[in-house]
């Protein structure tokens, strides 16, 4: 399995909550996992009910069978601190830097220069070894950037390299590319069963094959259950009045002559079970879509209680399961 887990989607369709899961599913019998977050929203400390994360690695969670999932918010100006410290040894000189402002000066104006930061921490972390010439992390999972900026974040090193020719600008480039397009990388992308998220989801599909990405998996995230079996399905689509007002009134919901409360059931009942109908159909036909990606595909379900850490445990579980079952 990949050791860097990247995982994007469009916004609104819970990507930040999938990537936790995955790390909660993949830090299982004792395996170490690294959380990354890039965008500085502080998502997952909100998502694991924690303070919010420093520029530091800090175990947030064990999974079940005692492994453990660390947490990391990048901060670009800290990573390029790091980047000058490890290349050009400034140290003092770089944070003198910093308090100048030069620092956030170069980061802002660069957009490309904070992505390779950002990727090139990820990866780092990805190559890290301890004194045993084993892997720090068994995993490192990264809540990137959406569907639609996800080639490019993910590219801009080999841009990069292709600018720097040489030097250690163009070897940490190459380096990171190494490990971004190499079978040590997956990137999934998340989506809802509904038109926009399922064609950007394709969209970015074809971006990553283009750019030689590896694409992982697509996680079809919050489905909803379907309540109304075929039959009911396709009474709902059809004028089925008369026989739903028998059915309320044998149920005992009073008679159904006109005006009784059986007949004024009938049209709000009627109404929801078309809307139903209607959904069901439209996710039909979405996940018809996806089927022919050619990418496998998990779901994840809706959960009515709303998302803590107990509904978190819930969906890494529930990965567990269906990446065993594939």
């Amino acid at each position: 399995m990949s050791r860097l887990q990247v995982v994007s989607g469009k916004g609104g369709t819970g990507k930040t909550t999938v990537a936790a899961a995955l790390a909660l599913a993949l830090a299982r019998e004792g395996r170490r996992t690294l959380l990354v977050e890039v965008e500085g929203r502080q998502g997952i400390a909100q998502l694991f009910g924690a303070e919010a994360l420093p520029y530091e690695e800090r175990k947030i969670a064990v999974a079940p069978g005692g492994g453990e999932v660390h947490a990391l918010a990048i901060d670009a100006e800290r990573a390029l601190l790091d980047y000058l410290q490890m290349f050009y040894k400034l140290g003092s000189a770089g944070r003198a830097l910093k308090k100048l402002g030069a620092i956030d000066f170069a980061t802002t104006i660069a957009p490309g220069l904070r992505d390779v930061l950002l990727t090139g921490k990820a990866c780092e972390a990805v190559k890290r070894k301890d004194r045993t010439g084993a892997y720090v992390y068994d995993h490192v999972v990264m809540d990137a950037p959406p569907t639609g900026r996800i080639t490019r974040f993910l590219n801009v090193n080999d841009e990069v390299a292709g600018l720097a020719r040489f030097g250690p600008i163009h070897n940490q480039a190459q380096a990171v590319m190494g490990v971004l397009k190499s079978p040590q990388t997956a990137v999934h992308l998340v989506t809802l069963l509904e038109e926009m998220p399922v064609q950007e989801t394709a969209d970015g599909i074809e971006e990553l094959r283009e750019a030689g990405l590896p694409v992982g998996h697509v996680v079809v995230n919050m489905v909803r259950p379907h309540h109304l079996d075929e039959d009911a399905l396709r009474a709902a689509a059809g004028e089925r009045r008369a026989e739903v007002a028998q059915a309320l009134s044998r149920a005992g919901l009073g008679g159904a002559r006109r005006g009784g409360l059986a007949e004024r059931l009938v049209d709000p009942l009627l109404e929801q079970a078309a809307e139903h109908a209607g959904r069901v159909q439209l996710e039909r036909e979405q996940r018809t879509v996806l089927e022919g990606l050619d990418v496998p595909t998990y779901e994840l379900p809706l959960l009515g209680t709303g998302m803590d850490l107990a509904g978190l445990y819930e969906l890494a579980v529930e990965l567990r399961k269906q990446a065993d079952d594939a």
